[in-house]
């Protein structure tokens, strides 16, 4: 039965890191801000640097200006209303804003998943078969793809959505991160008989689906190289790979470490959790050009054609 108290907010009541003291607002919002720059001019970058040159227009980066796009688009996201909220003291989220920003941290996060799994499938047909590579992985089928890794999630986060919109809330509106996720707006509802009955599924899905598939195409990819290559060929084939497995680990290595941790029984204080789960959403997001920079062989060759060129040009 419901409780009888239940009502409709105008406004949600974001809280941030709690326990933080109000004179380092200033310093975390400032931060924060940095950490938005690094994201979206580092995301930025890469998207402009594989559309303007030629040679990277291949399967491979493709997949790469996509994972770019959705660490681009999330911090857009998540970044902007916690910096607001310390930066000018506003911890007001609009109902529908805050529904709005949980629909495209959930959406965003499962197409982040799947462009990761396709990004491992391509490695083991680039390893596994590598004179039918260019043939099945073409720039066509990785769109066809990307397009179905963005519009599953877009689909299915609608029916989750309306799912929580339509629940009854009780006195509470205090939402106790520092953007609107699922769990914790649900959390301020009167009724948790059937919160998770969609969510659940679903985030398990988006989740355990593309890492199954991750895992098993990494091991096979190590085990193709360990039989089929030797010396210098085995460190090159696998050099290829070390890109995607470092972003890969970056995404999936602390949050099954959290799930790990709370499935033994060690539960983090409220704090500890949302700075673990702030760090492990952007951090990679902010990482991930510096990656692509310093491992992507071609990628790594026009940076340098680009930097050789201007400073000829200066010495002049």
């Amino acid at each position: 039965m419901l409780s009888s108290n239940s009502t409709r907010f105008k406004n949600f009541f974001l809280l941030g890191f709690p326990g933080l003291e109000p004179q380092y607002h200033g310093a975390v919002s400032a931060l924060l801000f940095l950490l938005f720059l690094a994201i979206a001019g580092g995301n930025i970058f890469i998207l402009l640097l594989i559309k303007l040159d030629r040679i990277l227009h291949k399967p491979t980066y493709l997949l790469f200006c996509h994972l770019a796009l959705t660490d681009l688009f999330f911090g857009t996201v998540t970044l902007p209303q916690v910096i607001w909220r310390y930066w000018l003291d506003a911890p007001q989220v609009a109902f529908a804003a805050c529904f709005t920003q949980m629909y495209f941290v959930h959406f965003l996060g499962a197409t982040h998943s799947f462009i990761l799994m396709l990004m491992a499938l391509d490695r083991l047909v680039a390893i596994y078969k590598p004179l039918r590579y260019p043939a099945v992985v073409t720039n066509a089928a990785v769109t066809l793809l990307c397009a179905i890794s963005w519009l599953m999630p877009a689909s299915w986060m609608v029916a989750v959505v309306m799912h929580v919109v339509v629940l009854p809330y009780c006195d509470s509106h205090v939402i106790r991160h520092c953007y609107c996720d699922h769990n914790s707006i649900v959390r301020l509802s009167c009724d948790q008989t059937q919160v998770n009955e969609l969510a659940f599924p679903l985030a398990m899905f988006s989740l355990l689906c593309p890492l199954s598939l991750i895992i098993f195409s990494y091991c096979a990819v190590i085990a193709t190289v360990a039989k089929k290559y030797g010396g210098g060929s085995r460190s090159k084939a696998l050099s290829t790979c070390s890109p995607q497995l470092l972003v890969t680990g970056l995404y999936y290595t602390p949050r099954c470490f959290v799930y790990m941790a709370n499935h033994q029984g060690y539960h983090f204080t409220e704090s500890v959790r949302i700075v673990v789960i702030m760090v492990y959403s952007l951090l990679p997001a902010a990482v991930n050009p510096v990656i692509y920079c310093f491992k992507m062989q071609e990628i790594k060759q026009y940076i340098k054609r680009r930097f050789c060129n201007r400073r000829t040009i200066h010495t002049r």
